[in-house]
């Protein structure tokens, strides 16, 4: 009685193996037209360079795998072809288990990629870590901070964590808030704090800048200043530079107090008490004694 190996070897022909290896052939050029059919489409959809790279990739392995599964059977005819993908159903348990947060991380990088929600040079926040993503790998995804350091996130986070995508649109909304006195007229500073925003060059007309009272104090009232500017970071920081800039220069111009504090006001008082006690010892009083 033959043993199992041996009964296997013997199905095994010359013409068997001529024919699973033109198989794998076949299969692999599939998995390239796919691979660059899928590049292609992702090309015009307008996805970055890593995704259509990462995905077709993707596409590649998964055809490629097949492709093998297939020429294994022709090579091997007494394999059933449900054996090969029982077996890979196993081996695919178990290295899920074995690398449960690898293969976590390279699903959730599937999922951002095709999503497409943030893209490579995108700015955004993932906790306390605000930058510029400057590269979606499979498993995890560089952001390059504002202060020049690298980070590096596993994609888990990035997918099911909070991110805040400062470039996700064109333009995004600033806000500056400034306390004016309570004795200053209150319409003329708002009309003045708008018309210094809208003068300001980086600021955007449509939607216009706009002002509005939202808190009062004892001796103060609270200007909130809404205005519109490009959405990276330089830019909104260059627009809110402006319009702080602007605004208090405007404010001075009008003779329009703006509120102090505190201490600056006990430190007026002090000062005015001080001339006073100066001018009461004066010479010409003393004369006058």
């Amino acid at each position: 009685m033959n043993a199992p190996g041996e009964e296997l070897i013997r199905t095994i022909t010359w013409d068997g193996v001529f024919r699973g290896l033109i198989t794998l052939l076949i299969g692999l050029a599939i998995a390239a037209v796919a691979t660059a059919i899928t590049r292609l489409y992702l090309r015009a959809r307008g996805r970055v360079h890593s995704s259509r790279r990462v995905l077709g990739r993707l596409v590649f392995w998964i055809i490629a795998v097949l492709a093998f599964s297939a020429a294994m059977t022709v090579v091997f005819p007494s394999i059933n072809p449900v054996d090969i993908l029982g077996g890979i159903g196993v081996v695919s348990i178990a290295a899920g288990i074995a690398f449960q947060t690898v293969l976590g991380n390279m699903f959730a990088g599937i999922m951002i990629l095709a999503r497409d929600q943030f893209r490579v040079g995108d700015q955004v926040q993932v906790g306390d870590n605000a930058g510029t993503i400057t590269y979606i790998y499979l498993s995890s995804t560089s952001i390059r901070r504002f202060d020049g350091q690298l980070v590096v996130i596993p994609n888990t986070l990035m997918h099911s964590g909070e991110v805040i995508v400062q470039t996700g649109f064109e333009t995004i909304r600033a806000r500056v808030v400034i306390d004016i006195a309570t004795s200053a007229d209150l319409t003329k500073a708002k009309n003045t704090a708008i018309a210094a925003m809208d003068s300001v060059e980086c600021v955007l007309h449509d939607p216009a800048p706009t002002a509005y009272y939202h808190e009062v104090g004892i001796e103060t009232v609270s200007l909130e200043l809404l205005f519109w500017s490009g959405s990276t970071r330089l830019e909104s920081r260059e627009a809110t530079d402006a319009v702080i800039s602007a605004v208090l220069e405007a404010m001075r111009r009008e003779e329009i107090p703006l509120a102090t504090t505190g201490l600056e006001s006990l430190h007026v008082r002090s000062s005015q008490q001080q001339q006073s006690q100066v001018s009461a010892r004066s010479p010409e009083n003393d004369n006058k004694d």
